[in-house]
């Protein structure tokens, strides 16, 4: 709180990289139109961030401008001038609390920036520009908090950024639902850490209003401390250099282009391996697939993606997947001969070694990262699992989403669209069983823009917790907490103020004012999910033990 003195919580501080937010500076740029444009897009800067030089905000700002460019629609863009408060020495990322005087102005700089963006977007005077919002760490906060009081007509979509107060309820337990790839949040667009629940400063909950539904997305990366269950503060500084702007400019573009009915020509970069069964059974419809295949390739290669070409039979022939050419080799001349070559013969069972061939090609092909990765498979026959080499569904699935992932479309006959519905829905992909539809499929997969996995299905590691607590209030300024845990360590902050870091179990917190304190549980390179305790409205004596409810009874 400005202009109280603020004493020192009395716990075992340690030097940690825990400041909210990058060292970051936003341009304050010159609207494009004094007229009220058709597009106007604002963005929260982090922590700590003056209003001139942010790689944050110039990358955020030039990959959306790069692709509104080929449009003819009028734009602006706007750096919410608002606090956005940081630390004297941030250059050094130590110290475990903000200096006196400070503590509290985490909390107040957060609520300005809501009413400026409030400000901002409901009284605008230009009743026909639609906003595009974004916010990196505590501009995340701004953009997150802000939602529920926001005009959700006026806004075309919203975009955080390592939110601190990130909300995942898939991510709840001790083997999450996003752990196996189920009931993920619609909003959540790029949070590889399937045990991503609450943020690090707690959460804001519903963290999608219901007005917001479609217009809202997330990006948190993979071990970021502020928004993952992990710990690394690098990984909070690396949205720029990650090209996670790039991928969201994709997704805003994508729908400023369907809100203003417009054709988006803008798309993710591909990496496309097209796998034909060239079986003996496969002569009578070769050359329909051979079509299919040319046009799919034509289309990824004028659109600046890559192409690679294989064709597959069965181990028993023997015969091992023929690579033609690779996504550094192939030309559409050269796909188009090497088409040419490819004959069909062997066969006899029914099932073919797609497993195998597929699991070799994925490994050995050189995947660029951040575009949108296919396998396209055209075959008139099922596939064995496990392949005669022993290579499995699950082995192939796995491989798939830990390379990105790559997605996996069948274009086969009907009698098979059953077998092949789950390795298509296990990999993000899609069956087509008529010839009628593959070229809605080639255009499927040409306007994918979702070029980053939304969550990486893997085990569970156990996560520290904080089993309960009880607090004593002394005075009107000063309370001490007790607690017990599994955790080495338990961070402190109030008001969203990280306060420090103590291996105690009993802290005491002088000159409080109020607010909600909030306990986060670390353990190595990975904390536990943060239990908020709002004391604010109890005088002083006892608050009664409290089981892990995350709130005073």
């Amino acid at each position: 709180m400005r202009g109280k003195k603020f004493k020192k919580i009395r716990v075992d501080y340690l030097a940690v990289a825990l400041i909210i937010g990058a060292v970051s500076v936003v341009p304050r740029l010159k609207a494009q139109a004094e007229s009220c444009p058709d597009v106007r897009i604002i963005f929260a800067r982090g922590s700590g961030s003056p209003m001139e030089g942010d790689g944050n905000y110039d990358s955020f700002k030039n990959t959306i401008e790069a692709k509104l460019k080929t449009t003819a629609l009028t734009y602006d863009f706007i750096n919410l001038d608002y606090p956005a408060i940081g630390v004297n020495d941030v250059g050094t990322m130590l110290g475990a609390y903000f200096g006196a005087g400070e503590a509290y102005a985490f909390g107040k700089s957060v609520n300005d920036g809501t009413r400026k963006l409030q400000n901002t977007v409901n009284s605008s005077g230009c009743s026909n520009t639609k906003f595009v919002l974004g916010g990196y760490s505590q501009g995340a906060m701004v953009i997150s908090k802000s939602l529920a009081s926001l005009n959700a007509d006026k806004v075309i979509f919203a975009a955080t950024f390592g939110d601190p107060k990130l909300y995942l309820p898939e991510g709840e337990g001790i083997m999450p639902a996003a752990c196996r790839g189920q009931n993920l949040s619609d909003y959540r667009m790029y949070v590889p850490d399937c045990q991503a629940y609450k943020g690090l400063l707690g959460a804001y909950v519903p963290y999608e209003p219901e007005s917001w539904a479609g217009k809202l997305g997330t990006w948190c990366n993979k071990m970021d401390i502020m928004c993952s269950s992990h710990l690394s503060v690098f990984d909070h500084l690396a949205y720029v250099a990650d090209n996670l702007y790039e991928d969201a400019s994709r997704v805003i573009f994508d729908k400023i282009t369907k809100t203003f009915g417009l054709e988006n020509h803008i798309s993710s970069p591909h990496d496309t391996a097209i796998l034909i069964d060239s079986t003996g059974s496969m002569s009578g419809a070769i050359g329909s697939y051979r079509a299919e295949a040319l046009r799919l390739a034509t289309e990824t290669l004028n659109k600046g993606g890559r192409v690679a070409l294989y064709d597959y039979r069965d181990l028993d022939d023997p015969y091992m997947p023929v690579e033609h050419c690779s996504f550094e080799t192939c030309t559409l001349e050269i796909f188009a001969e090497e088409l040419d070559k490819i004959k069909t013969d062997g066969g006899g069972d029914t099932p073919e070694s797609l497993l195998s061939a597929s699991f070799h090609v994925m490994k050995s092909l050189k995947w660029r990262y951040g575009s949108t990765k296919s396998v396209v498979v055209l075959t008139d026959a099922e596939f064995l699992s496990p392949d005669r080499d022993e290579v499995t569904f699950d082995e192939v699935v796995k491989l798939s989403k830990s390379i990105d992932p790559v997605n996996f479309y069948i274009i086969t006959e009907p009698e098979n669209r059953e077998a092949y519905a789950p390795l298509a829905e296990a990999t993000g992909g899609r069956v087509i069983t008529s010839f009628n539809d593959t070229a809605e499929l080639t255009d499927y997969i040409i306007a994918r823009y979702d070029s980053l996995p939304r969550v990486e299905e893997t085990e569970a590691i156990l996560k520290p917790t904080l089993a309960d607590w009880s607090a004593v209030r002394f005075a009107e300024t000063e309370i001490k907490i007790s607690f017990s845990t599994d955790a080495s360590k338990v961070l402190v902050a109030v008001d969203d103020a990280i306060l420090g870091v103590t291996a105690e179990r009993e802290i005491t917190i002088t000159d409080y004012h109020g607010g909600i304190v909030t306990l986060v549980p670390i353990s190595d390179d990975i904390r536990g999910d943060p239990v908020t305790i709002n004391i604010s409205g109890y005088g002083s004596g006892i608050v009664p033990k409290t089981p892990n409810t995350g709130r005073a009874n």
